[in-house]
C-alpha cells in the first residue's frame, strides 16, 4: 500500500511540470557568473556551450536543436566548443542550485519510504 501511494504521488509531481516554460540564464560571460534570466517557450531548454579557453554562452535553444551539428550552426565563430542541454528552471548554471540538491534529497527520502 506504501509503495502504490509513493508512486501515485511521484508520478503527480511529474505532471506538475509538463506543459510549462522553462527559465534559462541568458548571457556570455567568462567566470560562471550569470544572472540574466530569461522565459523560453514550452518547447525550449536550456544550452551551456563551452568555447575551449574562453567564454560559456548560456541561452534557451528550442529542445530539437540540442545536437552538435544544429547548436555549431547557432555558433558559427566558435571553432572548438562543449555544450550540455537540460530541461530543468536554471539548470544552464554554473554550478549546482539549491533546488537540484533538494529535489535529489526529497527523492531518496520518498524512495526510502517507499521500501520501509
Amino acid at each position: 500500500m506504501k509503495a502504490s501511494v509513493g508512486v501515485s504521488v511521484v508520478f503527480c509531481l511529474a505532471l506538475l511540470g509538463l506543459g510549462s516554460a522553462i527559465k534559462c540564464y541568458n548571457c556570455k560571460d567568462y567566470m560562471g557568473t550569470c544572472t540574466k534570466i530569461r522565459d523560453c517557450y514550452y518547447d525550449d531548454a536550456c544550452v551551456s556551450v563551452y568555447e575551449r579557453g574562453g567564454d560559456t554562452y548560456r541561452q534557451c535553444i528550442k529542445y530539437s536543436d540540442c545536437d552538435f551539428n544544429t547548436v555549431s550552426q547557432k555558433f558559427p565563430k566558435l571553432s572548438s566548443f562543449k555544450f550540455s542541454c537540460c530541461t530543468s528552471d536554471l539548470c544552464n548554471a554554473a554550478s549546482v542550485t539549491g533546488h537540484s540538491v533538494v529535489g535529489i534529497l526529497l527523492s531518496l527520502a520518498l524512495f526510502w519510504w517507499c521500501v520501509l
